[in-house]
């Protein structure tokens, strides 16, 4: 019995007058893909890993691409994971676009796709799973706001990584925080994968690509600008000393917008501690978390590395 799906399609290749056929396998079962790229890499491929939640845009089908550029095969997951949401209604209202995504994804060169069920991600339920040991970039930030979200991502990116062994993961910066917490999670586990923080790709006027501008109205739309704008008032001004007028003059400039402000902060880049003040040289990073309507959404920058 074949145990995945083959989605065959044409994209054509910029530059050249032809039309390219290509394959991509397509995995609901863990146990499947999992037998498959092992085999692949006993074969000698190096595999890269993009895990997504789909409603993909072109952020993700960078990485995709990135992928692809220094491995053999490279691997997307498409799961909307239940366990890092505390908001049950954000969960339910998470746009799902899977036709478009299978098809960007073709088109991107994707090799593999890993479109488990939930049971599939976890057999056994969630209520008895792991606690992960995150420290202080559990309680700033996302931390804060979304209690559980990190532990619910730990949890999924765990698993995922026990089922898809892969060599590199690719990750975006838009979600910067997350990316320090995946860090953290690979050096708890030991789990063998290199990690790269791909730049945030932003619209023609500065907006942060991600899925969930699919639910803005268009006069969200226009306002949430102002989050990528505000984000640049503070690179433009940072200066050594007391940062906390910046700061607040930062926060303002959302508020007089119409945002409801989550927080807007300064913090080291290399581990998100928050600061109040700098001393002109280390690396850091401005981010920013506000509701336009009712959409949140995240955005960060960074300052002077």
């Amino acid at each position: 019995m074949q145990n995945y799906d083959i989605y065959s399609g044409k994209s054509e290749t910029t530059g050249i007058s032809r039309v390219i056929d290509s394959i991509m396998i397509i995995f609901k079962k863990a146990k499947d893909i999992n037998t498959y790229l092992l085999k692949q890499q006993e074969a000698g491929s190096r595999i890269g890993f993009v895990p997504t939640m789909g409603a993909l845009h072109p952020g993700h089908i960078s990485l995709i691409q990135t992928s692809g550029k220094h491995n053999t095969l490279s691997v997307c997951s498409i799961f909307v994971n239940p366990a890092q949401f505390n908001d049950l209604k954000d969960f339910d209202n998470y746009p799902t676009t899977i036709e478009k995504d299978i098809n960007e994804l073709e088109k991107a060169g994707c090799a593999v796709l890993f479109l488990p069920a939930v049971t599939e991600i976890y057999p056994a339920g969630t209520e008895n799973a792991e606690k992960y040991d995150l420290g202080y970039i559990e309680t700033v930030l996302e931390g804060k706001f979304r209690p559980g979200h990190f532990q619910g991502v730990c949890l999924v990116v765990d698993r995922l990584l026990t089922i898809i062994k892969a060599h590199e993961l690719y990750l975006g910066q838009k979600d910067y925080q997350q990316c320090i917490v995946i860090k953290k999670l690979t050096e708890l586990k030991n789990i063998p994968v290199h990690i790269n923080i791909c730049p945030t790709l932003r619209e023609a006027d500065g907006l942060a690509m991600s899925s969930r501008n699919l639910r803005l109205t268009a006069a969200n739309r226009k306002q949430a600008l102002k989050i990528f704008e505000t984000l640049t008032f503070i690179k433009n001004n940072l200066n050594p000393g007391d940062l906390k007028i910046l700061k607040q003059t930062a926060a303002q400039k959302l508020v007089d917008a119409g945002f409801k402000v989550d927080y807007i902060e300064i913090a080291l880049a290399a581990d998100l501690t928050v600061i109040d003040t700098w001393d002109g040289i280390t690396a850091t990073v401005a981010v920013a978390a506000a509701f336009c309507g009712e959409v949140r959404l995240i955005d960060n920058l960074l300052l002077n590395s």
